[in-house]
C-alpha cells in the first residue's frame, strides 16, 4: 500500500470496468440503505435446504460471488436450482445428495469451503474442493481436524491442510469437541456433518459465535439443544432429517458497519441501513463505536431485524475485545474508526486477521498509516493511534479482500474537499460480497455536493 494517490488512468471512473475505483471527500452521506442478504445466512440457508426433502424457498439472498459459488456446488451435488423474481427454489433431499462429478470451485468463499466441507463429509465417495489464489492460501485444519475425528478422510496441502482439500467421508460418528478459536464457520462444518453422525456430537464455544447453524436447524426440525454454562455455549446435534421450508434472508450487519461507520466519521452524515439482522453476536461494530462516542439508535422489530442509524459525531480510542466481534470482520472499518479519532484505539487479541481474505492485521495497519493515521502491530494486537485530524488520499491495493477495499472507499470518502482522489486498486474483489458498494456511496452524496 502506497500513501501517494496518483489519479487514475482511465480505470477508476463508474462504469469503466477497470479494477481501480477512485473516491473523494467533501460530501456528507444522507439517506437510507438496504444492504444485499446476509452472506452467513444465504450460505447456511443454502446447504440446509439442499440437506431438507422437498421444495424450499429463498428470498433475499446475497448476490456476491461467494453465495453465488455455493450455490453451484450444491447443484454438483444434485440439488435442483431454480430462480425467478428474487426467489432462488431449491429441490433437496440428502437420499439424492452424491460426490461431485469434478472439484468444487468456491472462488474466495472460506466461508462457503468450510461449511461445504461438513456437508460432503456425510457423502460416500470423493470431494474435492478449491478456490482462488487467496482460499487456497486459508488454512483448513480448523475444519479438517474434527471431521477427521469424525471419520472422514481429509487431505490438503502441508500442515495446515491448504486447498485444494479432498474430503471421502460417508460414515460418521460424533465427538464432543471445543475449537481452539471463535469460529463460526467451524462449529458449523462440525454440525452439519453431526446430522449423519451416530451417536451425539458436542460442539463447545467458550467464545459465543454467531448463532445462525444453531438457529437454522432447530428451525429445520434437527434434533439440536442449546446450553448456556456461564458465559460459553455447548451446542448438542444428533443425526437428524431436515424440513424444507421457506427462508427469508436479512440484510448483512457486517456490511452495515460501513455505512455506520462512514456516518459517524464524514461530518454532516446521517445514514440508516434497514432491514439487516440484529443478533447480538452481530452488533458488537454497535457497542464499540458508541463506546468511542458515536451517536447510533437501534430500531428492532419483532422478527428480529431492524434499523441501524449512523450521524456525525467527534470520536475518542477506546479498547476493543477480539470477543465483542468474533469474526473479527469489522476490524478494518473500525480501525479507519480508530484513525479519525482522539486517542488510542487497541484491538486485542485480533491474531485471526492474518488469516483472512488476506493478511488483515498487517494489511490493516498499511492502509491506516497510507490515509495519514498512526498504527503498528504488536504481536496479536492492533494499536490506532487517532490525532483527531482529517485523513489524506491514498493509493490503496485492496490485495484481494472485499472488506480491506470498502474500508479504503469509506476513508477516502472521509477525507477534506479538494484533497485529492482515494484510488482503491483491485476494486473488483466487492463483488464476493457487495457489488453495488461504490454506486451506493454515490447515491448517498447528498444533493448539491456540500463542501466541507
Amino acid at each position: 500500500m502506497s500513501d501517494t494517490p496518483p489519479a487514475p488512468s482511465g480505470d477508476g471512473g463508474p462504469g469503466d470496468g477497470g479494477t481501480a475505483r477512485s473516491f473523494s471527500g467533501g460530501s456528507p452521506l444522507n439517506g437510507n440503505v438496504v444492504v444485499p442478504g446476509d452472506k452467513s445466512i444465504s450460505h447456511r440457508a443454502l446447504l440446509l435446504a439442499a440437506l431438507a426433502e422437498g421444495e424450499s424457498t429463498i428470498t433475499g439472498l446475497s448476490t456476491g460471488d461467494d453465495v453465488a459459488r455455493t450455490l453451484q456446488a450444491i447443484e454438483a451435488l444434485g440439488a435442483g436450482v431454480t430462480s425467478a423474481g428474487g426467489t432462488v427454489t431449491v429441490r433437496g433431499g440428502r437420499s439424492g445428495l452424491h460426490a461431485p462429478d469434478g472439484p468444487l470451485d468456491l472462488g474466495n468463499s472460506g466461508t462457503g469451503m468450510r461449511l461445504l466441507a461438513g456437508v460432503v463429509a456425510t457423502l460416500a465417495g470423493t470431494t474435492v474442493l478449491t478456490g482462488d489464489d487467496s482460499l487456497r492460501g486459508r488454512p483448513m485444519d480448523r475444519v479438517a481436524e474434527p471431521l477427521r475425528l469424525m471419520g472422514a478422510t481429509v487431505g490438503g496441502q502441508g500442515e495446515r491442510c491448504l486447498p485444494p482439500v479432498t474430503i471421502s467421508g460417508g460414515d460418521l460418528h460424533g465427538i464432543e469437541y471445543t475449537p481452539p478459536m471463535a469460529s463460526a464457520q467451524v462449529k458449523s462444518a462440525i454440525l452439519l456433518a453431526g446430522l449423519a453422525a451416530g451417536g451425539e456430537t458436542v460442539v463447545h464455544e467458550p467464545v459465543a459465535t454467531r448463532p445462525h447453524t444453531e438457529d437454522m436447524l432447530a428451525a429445520a426440525g434437527a434434533e439440536i439443544d442449546v446450553e448456556w454454562d456461564g458465559g460459553a455455549k455447548v451446542i448438542r446435534v444428533r443425526r437428524s432429517d431436515l424440513a424444507c421450508g421457506a427462508y427469508t434472508v436479512p440484510g448483512d450487519p457486517s456490511q452495515a458497519a460501513f455505512w455506520t461507520v462512514a456516518a459517524a466519521i464524514i461530518p454532516g452524515s446521517l445514514v440508516t441501513v434497514e432491514g439487516i439482522a440484529l443478533s447480538p453476536e452481530r452488533l458488537g461494530f454497535v457497542g464499540v463505536l458508541r463506546r468511542m462516542g458515536a451517536s447510533i439508535e437501534v430500531d428492532e422489530h419483532d422478527d428480529g431485524t431492524g434499523s441501524v442509524t449512523g450521524y456525525t459525531c467527534a470520536l475518542h480510542g477506546t479498547d476493543v475485545e477480539a470477543s465483542e466481534i468474533p469474526s473479527l470482520d469489522e476490524v478494518p472499518i473500525l480501525a479507519v474508526a480508530a484513525a479519525t479519532a482522539l486517542g488510542t484505539t487497541r484491538f486485542r487479541d485480533v491474531g485471526e486477521l492474518r488469516v483472512k481474505e488476506s493478511d488483515r492485521l498487517a494489511g490493516t495497519a498499511d492502509l491506516v498509516r497510507a490515509f495519514g493515521g498512526r498504527a503498528t502491530v504488536d504481536g496479536d494486537e492492533l494499536v490506532v493511534e487517532g490525532t483527531g485530524s482529517p485523513l489524506r488520499p491514498a493509493r490503496i491495493d485492496a490485495l484481494g479482500d472485499h472488506r480491506m477495499a470498502m474500508a479504503a472507499a469509506v476513508a477516502g470518502a472521509a477525507c477534506a474537499a479538494g484533497s485529492g482522489p482515494t484510488v482503491v486498486d483491485g476494486w473488483d474483489a466487492v463483488d464476493t460480497s457487495y457489488p453495488g458498494f461504490a454506486e451506493e456511496l454515490d447515491r448517498l452524496r447528498a444533493p448539491g455536493t456540500v463542501q466541507w
